[in-house]
């Protein structure tokens, strides 16, 4: 007698605030299919996920508690590896899903594998080649490869990375992007030409009233690989532009690590009282705000593969603080250029845009390479064709 599909969940394993955007979807697309998620909250990222969950409407079934003593890549991966491989002995999951490159994914993918519980990959196939740029993300995606059943790519090129790698053609699945879901998700939680209540709980309250004939600079910054001499380098750029044009508003999401947040806030220690006036150092974002935001950004400067993204959901253009990126698909259709950390290259580029405003409207104009907003229900629809010929 066949299994019915609802008899054993299907664990999704998120702890990143990137993981839970992106996983939401799929979540709620569960939900409505005739398979039963069973959320684990990794506690990868706890400061910012909760948060997330709330916005998003899930509520975790499962959580995670690791001893952060040190800050060791090893010593919370081990954590993981061994808690989730207890949560799968107990869970009875017929399936894993993780997403990305984080180290949640990875090391629920090998507890999986270790279990011999299928695993499915969203979000597979990104690469930058360059193993240290993202890091320990690049590495990370390649050994969930080896391990994952089924590979939801995003895009075609991702596709074509993973079969170059040996990868088996009938379990990759093009699907798109599931943050173009949450994205447009949020945007149906937003009250048209409302401003969110978030906004002044950001420091945001005076940003509707200063946006007429003002460019609003999206930035964040915060990858590791940008620690030190180039997020210095990054600041010194956006505060020379800030105070050069007096029609540029920078909002700035400083990241929650506080090697970031100091480096960030001492970089605009000492300039004056007109120019802070146009200068918002926010914590963390909620996602609606964020949002938000986002909607009405001119540019947006940033470090960070899931805001590459959301921007070009939104059509806004993209100047990617770093030397490589394992979304080429960002800069080939246009939507986006890889500036690196040079302060003075950075300069130059913002200028450009804003002296050429067809460079701009062009990059508003291009296609969004990350799909149409439907990823996460193909994501359910074929894992439950799969599970239904395996069981």
């Amino acid at each position: 007698m066949a299994m019915n599909l609802s008899d054993k969940p299907v664990l999704l394993c998120m702890g990143t605030r990137a993981e839970i955007i992106k996983m939401a979807p799929v979540y709620h697309a569960l939900k409505e299919s005739r398979l039963k998620p069973l959320v684990m909250r990794t506690g990868q990222d706890p400061e910012m996920a909760d948060a997330m969950y709330e916005y998003f409407a899930i509520k975790p079934d499962l959580s995670l508690y690791l001893e952060r003593s040190r800050d060791s890549l090893a010593n919370l991966s081990s954590q993981m590896l061994d808690k989730i491989g207890n949560v799968l002995e107990q869970s009875e999951a017929m399936a894993v899903l993780v997403h990305g490159g984080t180290s949640s994914a990875l090391m629920a993918a090998l507890a999986a594998f270790y279990q011999r519980v299928p695993v499915g990959h969203v979000e597979a196939g990104l690469r930058s080649h360059n193993s240290f740029d993202p890091f320990p993300e690049e590495k990370n995606r390649e050994l969930i490869a080896r391990l994952a059943a089924l590979h939801f790519a995003p895009t075609v090129q991702a596709r074509l990375n993973l079969l170059s790698e040996g990868v088996n053609a009938q379990s990759i699945h093009v699907v798109g992007n599931t943050v173009v879901d949450a994205v447009h998700l949020a945007g149906k939680l937003e009250k048209p030409r409302t401003a969110p209540r978030g906004l002044a709980e950001a420091g945001l309250a005076k940003l509707p009233a200063m946006l007429e004939n003002r460019r609003v600079l999206l930035v964040t910054a915060h990858r590791p690989e940008n620690l030190g001499k180039p997020l210095e380098a990054i600041t010194r750029g956006v505060r020379q532009l800030l105070e050069t044009n007096d029609d540029l508003i920078v909002v700035w999401s400083v990241h929650a690590n506080p090697k970031v947040a100091e480096a960030v806030h001492q970089a605009f220690e000492g300039i004056t009282a007109k120019v802070e006036r146009r200068l918002f150092l926010c914590d963390p974002l909620s996602y609606q705000t964020f949002i938000w935001v986002l909607n009405r950004s001119w540019l947006v400067l940033t470090d960070s593969g899931g805001v590459q993204e959301e921007a070009a959901s939104v059509h806004v253009p993209i100047l990617v603080l770093r030397d490589a990126t394992e979304r080429p698909e960002l800069i080939s259709e246009g939507a986006g250029l890889l500036v690196g950390t040079d302060t003075d290259r950075i300069i130059n580029q913002v200028n450009e845009l804003k002296l050429n405003p067809g460079a701009a409207q062009a990059m508003r104009e291009a296609s969004n390479p990350f799909g149409d907003g439907h990823a996460a229900g193909r994501i359910v629809e074929l894992l439950a064709h799969t599970l239904s010929l395996t069981r």
